[in-house]
C-alpha cells in the first residue's frame, strides 16, 4: 500500500491555508506533514481549520524533515523566502499568492532551476478551463474587420489585498499574447477620450464574501459575447491545488502548469 504523500501548508492560518488543510487531511492518499504560519503558532492546524484535533502543531516555520510538497497560500513578503528555502532542500511547491513585485517574482520564479515549482494565479479547474476558452475565442476574432475590444471584469470579497486579482492580469496576458495588445488600463475616470484599439481594461469590484468571479468582454460592434467564471466556494481552488501537488510531488527540477496538472 502506497503511504499518502505528505504536505506543509503554508499560510495555514488563513482563509485559503484552512480548506488546504482540511481537504488534505480528508484525502486518503494525502496527510498534513506540517502547517506553517506565525500568526496560529502551538495550535493544533485541524482545531485551526475549524475540523478537529489532528495532531498536527502550527509551527512558524518550515519544520526540518522535507514534506514531498508545500503547498503556499500566504502573502508576497513569505512567498520568495519560501520558494528559495524549497530550492535549498528541493522540495515540489505549488504556489498560489499574487500581488508580488516583479524582484519577488524573479525570486519565485528562480525556485524552477533547483525543483519543482508550479507557480499558478489560479487553481480552480474551472478558471483553467476558461482561460484555454478564452485564447481560443481571442484567436478566432482577434482579425476581425471593426476589431474586437477586450475588457477583463473581477469581483472578490472584501478583504481582497491586491487589485485586479492575479487571475485577471493572467487573462490579460493571454489577450495580450494572441493579439499583440501593449497597453494595460486599471479603471476609467475622468475624460480619458476615446478607447485605444491596443488597449486591454481591467475592472476589479471589492463586495461582500465573494470568492472569485471573472468575465471577459469580447466587444464588437453591434454584438457582445461574455464568457465569465465564478467561484462558488474557496475548494474549488483548494481541490485544484491539491491536484496540483499530487502531480508535482516526484518531479524533477523545472517550472510547471495548471495546464500540465489537468492535461490541456
Amino acid at each position: 500500500m502506497t503511504s499518502p504523500l505528505k504536505i506543509a501548508v503554508y499560510g495555514a492560518a488563513g482563509r485559503m491555508g484552512q480548506r488546504i488543510t482540511a481537504l488534505t487531511h480528508a484525502d486518503p492518499d494525502l496527510a498534513v506533514f506540517a502547517a506553517v504560519d506565525a500568526f496560529a503558532a502551538g495550535k493544533d492546524a485541524g482545531e485551526v481549520a475549524g475540523i478537529g484535533h489532528i495532531g498536527v502543531p502550527v509551527t512558524a516555520e518550515m519544520p526540518d524533515e522535507n514534506p514531498d510538497a508545500v503547498i503556499d497560500f500566504s502573502v508576497p513578503d513569505a512567498l520568495a523566502p519560501l520558494a528559495q528555502l524549497c530550492a535549498e532542500r528541493k522540495i515540489p511547491l505549488v504556489a498560489a499568492t499574487t500581488g508580488l513585485k516583479d524582484e519577488q517574482k524573479e525570486q519565485v520564479l528562480k525556485a524552477a532551476e533547483s525543483t519543482a515549482l508550479l507557480w499558478a494565479p489560479n487553481m480552480s479547474v474551472a478558471v483553467n478551463l476558461t482561460m484555454k476558452l478564452v485564447r481560443e475565442g481571442v484567436r478566432a476574432v482577434k482579425d476581425l474587420p471593426d476589431g474586437v475590444d477586450m475588457e477583463v471584469i473581477e469581483r472578490h470579497h472584501r478583504f481582497k489585498e491586491d487589485a485586479p486579482s492575479g487571475t485577471a492580469l493572467r487573462f490579460g496576458e493571454i489577450i495580450a499574447e494572441e493579439m499583440g495588445l501593449t497597453e494595460h488600463v486599471h479603471g476609467r475616470s475622468g475624460r480619458p477620450g476615446q478607447r485605444p484599439r491596443n488597449e486591454i481594461g481591467y475592472h476589479a469590484l471589492r463586495t461582500g464574501d465573494n470568492v472569485g468571479e471573472h468575465t471577459i468582454v469580447f466587444g464588437m460592434m453591434g454584438e457582445t459575447i461574455d464568457v465569465t467564471v465564478k467561484g462558488h466556494s474557496r475548494d474549488s481552488y483548494a481541490y485544484g491545488a491539491l491536484a496540483a501537488a499530487k502531480f508535482l510531488a516526484g518531479k524533477p527540477a523545472g517550472s510547471y502548469t495548471m495546464d500540465d496538472v489537468l492535461g490541456f
